[in-house]
């Protein structure tokens, strides 16, 4: 509380579950069940209560934005005279591996295709994006991939560029979890879509200072709106604990899995391993990187030890 009594002032909308939930208003759920469990993610728990208080408001919410832009863009174009197609709009997500943001994007890309404004949804991550493998093992960063220095950040610029650029056709490169590399030669191609998604670990990574000190421009310089998916610092461990564990009885035993070798370890063995790599790799990556561009994001989804949402902060305009 303040001297006067009254609440500090933020920049955010701060909310508990029960005040958002209730903002989805009328707002009907356009998935069953089975959709649901088709783009869950391997350890995410989330279900239809949650769909419904949580990823149904936000679907709205971002309906209300693009509608928005589009009367601005209206209106820009009378003022300027002259007619100007409107770009995608693009909505940026960022958060720790393992924290659930890929289900979440998955989810978002189905819940705003179905609303009659915007029916052609794009959804594009930024793992397609990092160096080769042998190119990370040349610049010896392989022990780093996730990290910023890991991606090709000037092909990722021009990606979200050409995006907001209104470019007829863009493509962008993919990315195997199951070889861990990039796919020579695949690519996903976007068509002049209505919303973009673009999902990764760095994707609020602010502008570098050139050799001249020059700051450059940031990939989210071209978002419209950004999600920071946040949780404790444990609860993300633990979560990438078992996701690796759930994975080695799985897809790590395929042949062609770069993380074959996992696949033959015993429980307690996997757990010491998967443990050094969070703590030596992707917590390091957490702490230095994504955590400190949380307070850049438009909106922040904070989960809780059950992977429920909990907490959720709007950033005032």
């Amino acid at each position: 509380m303040t001297e006067h009594g009254a609440a500090p002032l933020s920049p955010f909308v701060d909310l508990n579950r029960a005040e958002w939930a209730h903002l989805r208003d009328q707002t009907p759920l356009p998935l069953n069940a089975d959709e649901l469990e088709a783009l869950r993610g391997l350890g995410d728990e989330v279900d239809l209560d949650e769909v419904r208080d949580i990823y149904l408001p936000l679907s709205r919410l971002l309906n209300l934005r693009v509608r928005g832009t589009a009367r601005l863009h209206e209106a820009t174009t009378t003022f300027l005279g002259s007619f100007a197609e409107r770009t995608p709009f693009v909505i940026g997500i960022a958060g720790s591996v393992a924290v659930g943001k890929s289900t979440i994007a998955r989810l978002l890309r189905l819940l705003l295709a179905r609303w009659p404004d915007h029916p052609r949804v794009a959804l594009v991550t930024t793992d397609g994006f990092l160096l080769p493998n042998a190119e990370l093992e040349r610049r010896q960063l392989l022990q780093r991939k996730g990290f910023p220095e890991s991606y090709d950040r000037r092909a990722l610029l021009r990606f979200v560029a050409s995006v907001k650029s209104g470019a007829e056709e863009i493509t962008a490169p993919v990315y195997s979890h199951l070889t861990y590399d990039i796919v020579a030669g695949e690519h996903v191609v976007l068509k002049r879509p209505d919303i973009v998604l673009l999902e990764g670990l760095n994707v609020l990574q602010p502008a570098r200072a050139r050799g001249n000190g020059v700051s450059g421009l940031a990939v989210s310089d071209f978002f419209d709106f950004s999600i920071y998916v946040d949780a404790a610092d444990d609860d993300v461990r633990h979560w990438y604990v078992r996701r690796f564990l759930r994975l080695r009885e799985t897809a790590f035993r395929r042949p062609e899995s770069y993380f074959r070798r996992y696949a033959e370890l015993d429980h307690d063995a996997a757990v010491a391993q998967a443990e050094h790599l969070w703590d030596t790799i992707n917590g390091p990556n957490l702490t230095q990187n994504i955590l400190p561009t949380r307070g850049r994001a438009t909106l922040v989804l904070t989960k809780a030890h059950d992977h429920a949402v909990q907490r959720i902060r709007l950033r005032k305009i």
